[in-house]
């Protein structure tokens, strides 16, 4: 008789008694009533954890796909204030008695009209000239000194040029 066999043979011999004592605790044990059951059960409560954040994250909860992202485009407020300066595309400068307008585009590919100070979802629009737009967005990174820095972004990008 070979090992595979030897193996097989003592695992059938295992099942068959495992099998054997679960039949003879259900013989012996008696039925009880369905009211018994019942009593018996505790009676559902509230869940006994409860996590103290003291300004942590929760280990417990995924790190994906969280619902509290401020980029997640399904809290955000419609319109202007709810775009990020990363996302915009500079196409056009107008320049009118008050001073210079920019024409961005957004990802919905629907068209804005800024002035300087007006504010996006990450920042606020700092200055605008002939060629560019500043933005003066706001860091969330904790471990910066840094919370905001410029951004400019230019009406024609460098490989782009005039043709």
């Amino acid at each position: 008789m070979n090992a595979t066999t030897f193996c097989l043979r003592v695992c059938l011999i295992l099942a068959a008694a495992a099998l054997c004592a679960r039949e003879a605790v259900s013989q012996t044990a008696p039925p009880r009533p369905a009211a018994a059951v019942q009593a018996a059960s505790p009676a559902p409560t509230q869940s006994a954890y409860s996590y103290q954040a003291d300004g942590r994250r929760d280990p417990f909860v995924s790190l994906l796909g969280r619902g509290s992202d401020p980029n997640s485009t399904a809290n955000r407020p419609t319109g202007l204030p709810g775009l990020l300066i990363d996302e915009l595309a500079i196409k056009g400068i107008i320049n009118d008695r008050a001073g210079f307008v920019a024409m961005i585009q957004g990802p919905d590919n629907k068209t804005y009209m800024v002035r300087p100070g007006e504010r996006l979802m990450d920042g606020s629009v700092k200055s605008i000239t002939g060629d560019s737009v500043v933005f003066s967005q706001d860091v969330n990174d904790p471990l910066s000194t840094v919370k905001q820095r410029e951004r400019v972004k230019k009406l024609r990008s460098n490989e782009e040029g005039r043709q």
